[in-house]
C-alpha cells in the first residue's frame, strides 16, 4: 500500500519551503503559483520566505474524454504547448484539438478577471522567480508555464514542487537555472496519491490566499518606509 507523503498542499508548501531559505526575506524573489492546486503551495512558500506572491495563470489542454491527461497547454499570451508521446499516441482530430483550445481559453480570460481583477502582474523582468505547482505529472502544464516567463526575462527562473515523476525533473532542468523538488517517488503514477487531503482548490480560496499575501506585503511595506 503506498503510504502519503504530504498531508495536504499547506504542508507539501512547508515542507517545499525548508529547501529554499537560501532565498529568504530577498526582495528580488518573486514567488509563481500555478492556479488553482499549485497557489496554497506558493502561498505557504511565499510567506515562509518573506517574500512577494502572484500567479503564473496557464492551463492545461486535456483530452475531451479524459481531462487529466494532458496533451498540451496554454500560456497566457496564447502559446500553445503540444505535449507529442501523447498526441502522437492518440486519435484527437485537430478540430477537436482547436475546441478544446477555445474552451481553455475562455476559462483563462475568467480566472485572470476574478483572480487578479484591476491588480496588475508583479514584475518578473530582472527578479529571481520561483515557480510553484502541487506536484509535476506529465509535465506540460509546467513547460508552458516556463515558456510563457522565459519572454519576460527573469534573472534566474526556479522550479520548486513538492512532488514530480523522475523523468520529468531531468526535462525540466534542461529548461531552467534550478529544480527543487522535495520527493519523486517511483512509480509516480498520479499526483493525489502522495497526499492525504487532495481536494480541489476552489476560486475562492485563490483570490483569498492572494488577498492575504498582498496585505502582508503591504504591511511590511509599509513597515520598512517608516523605520
Amino acid at each position: 500500500m503506498t503510504t502519503p507523503i504530504f498531508r495536504d498542499r499547506l504542508d507539501a508548501g512547508q515542507h517545499l519551503a525548508e529547501l529554499l531559505m537560501a532565498y529568504r526575506q530577498r526582495q528580488d524573489v518573486l514567488v509563481l503559483g500555478l492556479p488553482r492546486g499549485g497557489v496554497p503551495v506558493a502561498a505557504a512558500v511565499a510567506e515562509a520566505l518573506e517574500v512577494e506572491l502572484d500567479l503564473c495563470l496557464v492551463r492545461k489542454l486535456g483530452f475531451p474524454n479524459n481531462p487529466e491527461l494532458a496533451m498540451g497547454a496554454m500560456t497566457w499570451g496564447g502559446e500553445i504547448i503540444r505535449n507529442p508521446q501523447v498526441l502522437g499516441s492518440s486519435q484527437i482530430s485537430p478540430e477537436e484539438f482547436e475546441a478544446v483550445v477555445a474552451q481553455e481559453r475562455r476559462e483563462l480570460e475568467r480566472r485572470a478577471q476574478r483572480y487578479r481583477g484591476d491588480r496588475p502582474p508583479l514584475q518578473v523582468r530582472d527578479r529571481m522567480v520561483i515557480l510553484v505547482d502541487d506536484g509535476v505529472a506529465t509535465g506540460a502544464t509546467m513547460l508552458a508555464a516556463i515558456a510563457s516567463l522565459e519572454s519576460q526575462s527573469p534573472r534566474r527562473l526556479i522550479v520548486a514542487v513538492p512532488l514530480a515523476a523522475p523523468s520529468i525533473v531531468e526535462v525540466l532542468r534542461e529548461r531552467v537555472d534550478e529544480v527543487i523538488c522535495a520527493a519523486t517517488p517511483h512509480p509516480f503514477r498520479y499526483l493525489g496519491l502522495w497526499y492525504e487531503q487532495f481536494f480541489p482548490t476552489s476560486d475562492d480560496e485563490v483570490c483569498q490566499l492572494l488577498d492575504a499575501s498582498s496585505s502582508s506585503s503591504d504591511s511590511t511595506s509599509d513597515s520598512d518606509s517608516n523605520s
